[in-house]
């Protein structure tokens, strides 16, 4: 059976289908043009005719979690739920306060597991860039950054003439326009960031063999950089978000079928 699985950014909302352990029909939308109408065209398009049988969502924007719960609860057949660290989630959990852990780091956490065992490095580049790290003995913390989008938007806050950027297209040696020497130095200054963090984390003797696995919508800034010391899973969130269905509704679903 069809579960639809949605990640709920600040940015940004990714949709998609989760059958079988895969991933497929991705859709977005803005975050903030969440309303009724849009939601449920939204999962018309990712649906495609296919009777969704259950929803999983992982939400870091608390303000529009009602309408999201309530259109959904419109259009599937079955449960509609929202990633909690109270649930199963396929790996323990070792941090202080689980309830301020993000619903889609704990995503990740699952997904990661689930797809790479253990010791694991789960880098995902969206509005900010957190690090999560999954050791032997299960979920233990993380780091958080900013992101590329928060960059360019403190940058122009805080200036008077810099402005406000959304995509890093730019080549050359170095800039000769404003906007290009913006560009370069989030695609250059980024990737040393994140290598920076990374080497740190592995000095750790937990994390001296971790996997780095890379995901989000920002992710190819530093692929290169990286490179084949890291895997990139661009659906690895929405992986984890239907696992985290399955290990709590999976009766639901068989008895579906």
């Amino acid at each position: 059976m069809a579960i639809l699985v949605v990640d709920i950014g600040n940015t940004s909302v990714t949709a998609g289908v989760y059958r079988n352990g895969n991933i497929s029909r991705l859709e977005r939308m803005p975050t903030g043009k969440a309303s009724r109408e849009a939601i449920l065209g939204l999962v018309r398009k990712v649906a495609a005719r296919s009777r969704l049988t259950g929803a999983m969502v992982a939400s870091v924007v608390p303000r529009v979690d009602g309408v999201w719960k309530s259109a959904l609860r419109e259009c599937v057949a079955g449960p509609v739920a929202f990633v909690r660290h109270t649930l199963k989630l396929g790996v323990a959990v070792r941090y202080p306060e689980p309830e301020t852990i993000g619903a889609d780091r704990l995503a990740n956490a699952a997904g990661g597991i689930a797809r790479y065992g253990a010791p694991l490095i789960v880098a995902d580049f969206g509005t900010a860039v957190t690090f999560d790290i999954i050791t032997k003995r299960g979920y233990e913390g993380g780091i958080i950054a900013p992101g590329l989008p928060l960059v360019f938007d403190y940058l122009a806050e805080k200036t008077a003439k810099l402005p406000r950027l959304h995509e890093l297209p730019a080549r050359g040696a170095w800039g000769r326009s404003t906007e290009q020497a913006m560009q370069l130095g989030a695609r250059w200054g980024f990737p040393g960031l994140v290598q920076g963090i990374l080497t740190e984390l592995q000095k750790q003797p937990a994390l001296k063999k971790a996997q780095v696995v890379i995901t989000g919508g920002h992710g190819n800034v530093v692929r290169k950089a990286l490179g084949k010391s890291a895997v990139v899973d661009s659906t690895l969130t929405l992986y984890g978000i239907g696992l985290i269905f399955e290990l709590n509704y999976g009766k639901h679903n068989e008895n579906a079928d």
